[in-house]
């Protein structure tokens, strides 16, 4: 029961990680406009995403532009777009490794000792994507503190830290929380079905001891008649 709870959560955490690394992939709010100094137009806000940059006017009215070129982006973006696809595709493989190695799923047998083996696989691809996400997150991030605070840079250009970094870090604790409980349920599992086969070899070694003790008393019988 404990063990079914388990990987229950950790599927949970893992839907939501794929969930959120797909979002964060394909949000425009990487780096939005900082309203510091003279640039005090609060009445327009820049957003700046992988794949596109956003320009919206009053809550009003947005206007979104593809990016022309891959080389138009800056070297953490171009990084983070492949990485960040890396990861949408790594999270929806280790989500449906995860379905296959839960107890209720058929499809793979009855066997613990199978699924066992899936499960720790799948949390470990879990852990690896919650990890390929930090990375392109944190870097953007440290770009924009960066230029934020150096002065050479003009104040129009510089940038604060967007709702989809925030959803990233978020993304990437709930992909490593729920790949670590996935590996604490395949070793659950793997303790449970150990335990479970030990007590018949208990009861046959007892059942055998009885025989060997009963058969030369039938035949001391027959030798003495």
């Amino acid at each position: 029961m404990a063990t079914s709870a388990l990987q229950y959560a950790g599927l949970v955490l893992g839907g939501v990680g794929m969930v959120g690394t797909v979002a964060v992939t394909i949000m425009p709010q990487w780096r939005v406009s900082a309203f510091i100094g003279s640039n005090i137009v609060v009445f327009e806000s820049i957003w700046e995403g992988l794949w596109m940059n956003c320009i919206r006017q009053a809550n009003i009215r947005m206007q979104c532009k593809i990016y022309d070129s891959l080389l138009a982006l800056s070297p953490d973006l171009q990084a983070s777009r492949g990485l960040m696809c890396a990861a949408s595709v790594l999270s929806f493989l280790a989500f449906m490794t995860a379905v296959l190695g839960m107890k209720c799923t058929r499809c793979t047998g009855d066997d613990d000792k199978a699924k066992g083996p899936i499960l720790l696989t799948a949390g470990i691809m879990f852990i690896l994507t919650g990890l390929v996400v930090l990375i392109p997150v944190s870097w953007v991030a440290n770009s924009i503190i960066r230029d934020f605070y150096n002065p050479i840079v003009d104040n129009g250009q510089k940038r604060e830290l967007g709702e989809a970094l925030y959803i990233g870090w978020t993304t990437a604790l709930a992909l490593v929380a729920g790949g670590a409980i996935f590996c604490c349920a395949s070793y659950g599992r793997g303790r449970s079905s150990s335990y479970r086969y030990s007590i018949p070899s208990q009861r046959t070694t007892a059942k055998g001891y009885h025989v060997e003790k009963k058969s030369p008393s039938v035949y001391s019988r027959s030798q003495y008649v």
